[in-house]
């Protein structure tokens, strides 16, 4: 890539669009200690979602066997045709991941990783997506805004700690591995980033039906400011005894709120209602 990134996009003519959240980095010492943090190998098939200028895409493909790159602008494509010029293994899709049917991709792929400068605006959906769809995936090492990040890898009891780090712990642990000021983004944010790796886990958690546990879990955040029996009884519309005696019944104190349970004791008070068939 001998030409600088910034000049390829000035001369294809590019403008960033906001509403596809477009923040690129051209760092390559950057770049590729967050492929070697995702632990990438030769023999690996790596998913990437977001292309941009295809800057991480190169770093990726000197590590792996194989990259197959998502990107939703078409307007990219010249750029990209530069910035990949020589490298073989690597495969770019024009289309909207979240449109994209996992299993028949992941028929043609086998086991993969992901790594990949996620959109903001579509970062819970994507890798929600792959979690719950995914069954081949073994890590996602992805950039996302700090403060998503927090959440992700919250630990039960503290502010950052909400449905969606419960959800998350369904399939995968998740871990901040890098912290990455705005300044390294091109054009610069608001926000400062982080790197995140999740290693997929499948069946951490006993749970004996994922719906209900997610039924339970977002009960639980209804209201943070409400106690757990109340916001099940609301959710399940149960009476406030009921409610009560599932509680003790787990350990769990009558008057706790949801942000103090881990997501093991939510696979506990899910199972516990489901025996109870409510």
């Amino acid at each position: 890539m001998e030409k600088d990134v910034k000049t390829t996009l000035k001369e294809a003519g590019f403008g960033f669009k906001k509403s596809l959240g477009q923040n690129f980095i051209t760092d390559k010492n950057l770049l590729a200690s967050i492929v070697r943090e995702a632990g990438v190998e030769k023999t690996d098939t790596v998913l990437e979602i977001g292309c941009g200028a295809g800057t991480l895409t190169r770093a990726i493909a000197e590590r792996a066997k194989k990259v197959i790159g998502f990107e939703i602008d078409r307007s990219l494509q010249p750029v990209l045709a530069q910035t990949l010029a020589g490298v073989q293994n690597a495969e770019i899709i024009f289309k909207d991941f979240l449109k994209t049917d996992l299993s028949a991709l992941e028929r043609e792929t086998g086991g993969y990783s992901v790594v990949a400068n996620l959109p903001y605006y579509v970062t819970t959906p994507l890798i929600t997506k792959i979690l719950e769809e995914g069954t081949l995936c073994k890590s996602l090492t992805v950039m996302v805004q700090e403060e998503v990040a927090r959440r992700f890898c919250a630990a039960e009891n503290t502010p950052d700690y909400g449905a969606i780090t419960a959800i998350i712990a369904l399939h995968a642990s998740a871990k901040i591995i890098r912290r990455v000021p705005r300044e390294m983004f091109t054009p610069r944010p608001n926000v400062d980033s982080a790197v995140v790796k999740f290693t997929v886990e499948r069946g951490r958690l006993p749970v004996e039906d994922e719906g209900l546990y997610k039924k339970v879990v977002h009960a639980a955040f209804l209201s943070r400011r409400k106690t757990l029996a109340n916001n099940l009884v609301r959710a399940f519309n149960l009476p406030r005894a009921r409610a009560e005696e599932l509680l003790t019944a787990c350990g769990i104190d009558v008057l706790a709120r949801g942000e103090t349970l881990s997501p093991t004791v939510f696979a506990y008070l899910a199972n516990k209602i489901s025996a109870a068939n409510l």
